[in-house]
């Protein structure tokens, strides 16, 4: 029998990943509560909830009595041990391995031996992850797609001591969030971001090369090939920060020439032209909504 999961905790929710988790697991009808270390991003991420879920309801997609059950499934807390009540915890923190690892070791001596652990990482090991805590058979990869409130993909990965059963209940709660689940290896990137970095990088060295500006590239992708969103409008929603740190976790393990940090890119991130969360990447932004809201 799977394990059932009521409450749900979100680590980092005062972050673009982490708020666009606990989305999911509130619309899907699950107690959340979202924790970070700092309270003003958690209240941020208040007024960009509320606004996202406003426009569903201009749109038509929920009923106003249905999003105010929705908001009142949150609750946001600095106290990591606010968390102990939870049954699936997910860490959706700076993309670093010893903070990681710290974090799961610090869940590990709060929450009860049923929780499960979940890592939305992207570029490290799931079992190193693990190898912070006790009980690294209930620690599995469920990496989401920004907008996580949007995408439906969760890349599923088990390390190498995650157990059959934890890895099933995670499945099972991540199909029933209505997201579509896929398994994957323990290994940087899993499928889309060892095929998106790449890609990525392509799309900025066409800028460095002068063959278009970002926007022409962007359109060029989206009306020829049919994506949502454009290689540079995705760059500046994950960050261009993150988007160095992919290229420094493939580029060592695949010596991909195309997995490289582009030059351009790292001029812009140390001009502090991090994307959106910056106000500026590739293209400038105004105000502070939330995709999709």
């Amino acid at each position: 029998m799977t394990q059932k999961i009521q409450t749900v905790g979100v680590c980092g929710a005062g972050g673009t990943m982490g708020a666009g988790i606990a989305i999911v697991a509130a619309r899907a009808g699950y107690s959340v509560i979202c924790y970070d270390t700092v309270e003003a991003p958690l209240m941020k991420t208040v007024k960009q909830t509320e606004a996202f879920f406003q426009k569903s309801v201009e749109r038509g997609k929920m009923s106003t009595a249905e999003r105010d059950a929705v908001l009142a499934r949150f609750d946001r807390t600095t106290d990591i041990g606010a968390l102990a009540k939870c049954d699936l915890v997910i860490e959706a923190v700076f993309e670093n391995l010893e903070v990681k690892r710290k974090l799961i070791g610090r869940l590990d001596e709060i929450c009860p031996p049923h929780t499960i652990f979940g890592s939305n990482t992207s570029t490290l090991s799931i079992t190193e992850i693990a190898s912070g805590c006790s009980r690294p058979e209930r620690v599995v990869g469920m990496h989401f797609c920004l907008p996580a409130q949007l995408m439906k993909l969760v890349e599923m990965s088990p390390g190498i001591l995650t157990s059959e059963a934890t890895f099933q209940a995670a499945w099972d709660w991540t199909v029933g969030c209505g997201q579509i689940p896929v398994k994957t290896q323990d290994k940087p990137g899993f499928i889309l971001n060892a095929l998106l970095v790449p890609f990525n990088n392509d799309a900025i060295r066409a800028i460095e090369a002068g063959v278009a500006d970002a926007a022409g590239i962007d359109t060029a992708i989206k009306a020829g090939l049919g994506y949502k969103m454009g290689p540079l409008e995705l760059i500046d929603l994950i960050g261009l920060d993150t988007q160095v740190r992919l290229c420094e976790a493939f580029y060592p393990i695949t010596f991909d020439p195309r997995a490289a940090c582009p030059p351009l890119l790292r001029r812009m991130v140390a001009a502090g032209l991090l994307g959106r969360k910056s106000g500026r990447g590739f293209y400038s932004y105004a105000g502070n909504a939330m995709f999709g809201a």
